[in-house]
């Protein structure tokens, strides 16, 4: 076995023991706390399901595939990050935190907001899509525009032009930096998905004036213009989005260092919640983990295999194809 498949497995084993031991005996969860020997004292009080905190199984993975990556030296910066997508996008009139910044070096630990895969609606194939709030659907199907949980590594970023938009009267270009990850296993496709972190910032409403002399102007002077929106904690088209000003805390922290990504859920968590949900299991009775909330709210979670999911997005492809290319309308 792996190296790090043998720590994952140790992890998730003894965050299995720990949960079970807390249901049954109907203790308290600042009990289990006291038996996470294998994560640091200053760690353990973000430990928890409460908003901000992280639940023990995702620490654990995030913490193995780190020091894993470390040792390989893939991994060459003080943090590292986690990502819990069973959570909500928001708790009362709170944003949802599902996304952790985690430095052990100075003993610091943030949770911030983040954005899930929306996922699509095939009429008459297949509905995979993700509702505003919970995510019910993953996969790492090429096309599937969903979050696909397991390890990830940063790697280059990439910065763009979208366009100008109207601020405070005046026009601002957008420009967003992308954070490609490379992943393994499941998630080994993260490259030709295009799956990375970025700004929940795009335009709208594009439109297109004419300025050849402005740098960002194409061959025929032309320049894209649009609505600037805002859908932080919201849904991606499958990457991992963050807020602008988190954004780019972010991109500065993994610029020239890269750092690790454990997402969860993985399929096999998938998998093992949709039976037990099935089953009618208590969750914590078999030693597994998802978001209370969100699990009324979806029932039953489910990943869709790429192996199953690719030959249905490919056929609707073929059924509706893309409408011919035209250019932007001239702004008004």
């Amino acid at each position: 076995m792996p190296f790090r498949s043998l720590l994952l497995a140790i992890a998730t084993i003894v965050s299995i023991i720990i949960i079970g031991a807390v249901a049954m005996s109907g203790v308290s969860e600042s009990f289990a706390a006291g038996h996470m020997s294998d994560v640091p004292p200053w760690l353990r009080p973000h430990v928890g399901t409460a908003n901000g905190q992280i639940a023990l199984v995702i620490l654990q993975r995030a913490r193995a595939l780190y020091f894993e990556k470390v040792r390989e030296g893939k991994a060459k910066n003080p943090c590292y990050f986690a990502m819990d997508a069973t959570r909500p996008s928001t708790v009362g009139k709170h944003v949802g935190r599902r996304f952790y910044v985690i430095c052990e070096a100075d003993q610091s630990f943030r949770a911030i907001s983040a954005g899930y895969g929306n996922g699509r609606n095939l009429k008459g194939l297949a509905n995979f899509a993700n509702g505003r709030q919970c995510a019910k659907n993953f996969s790492n199907a090429q096309g599937s525009k969903l979050t696909a949980g397991g390890p990830y590594v940063t790697d280059e970023e990439i910065t763009s032009f979208k366009g100008y938009y109207r601020s405070r009267g005046k026009a601002t270009p957008l420009l967003r930096t992308f954070v490609q990850f490379e992943g393994e296993g499941e998630t080994a496709n993260a490259r030709p998905r295009a799956i990375g972190g970025h700004p929940a910032v795009l335009l709208r409403g594009m439109c297109r004036r004419k300025d050849p002399d402005d740098p960002h102007a194409n061959k025929e002077g032309y320049v894209p213009y649009g609505h600037l929106v805002n859908y932080t904690g919201g849904r991606s088209n499958g990457c991992t989005s963050w807020s602008p000003s988190d954004a780019a805390k972010i991109t500065a922290m993994v610029k020239d260092k890269p750092t690790t990504l454990y997402i969860y859920p993985e399929s096999q968590d998938i998998d093992a919640v949709a039976q037990a949900v099935k089953a009618g299991k208590s969750l914590s009775r078999a030693g597994l983990y998802w978001n209370a909330s969100c699990l009324r709210q979806i029932h039953a979670p489910r990943f869709w295999p790429k192996a199953t999911l690719e030959p249905i997005i490919i056929q609707y492809r073929k059924d509706h194809p893309p409408p011919a290319w035209r250019p932007l309308p001239i702004c008004k």
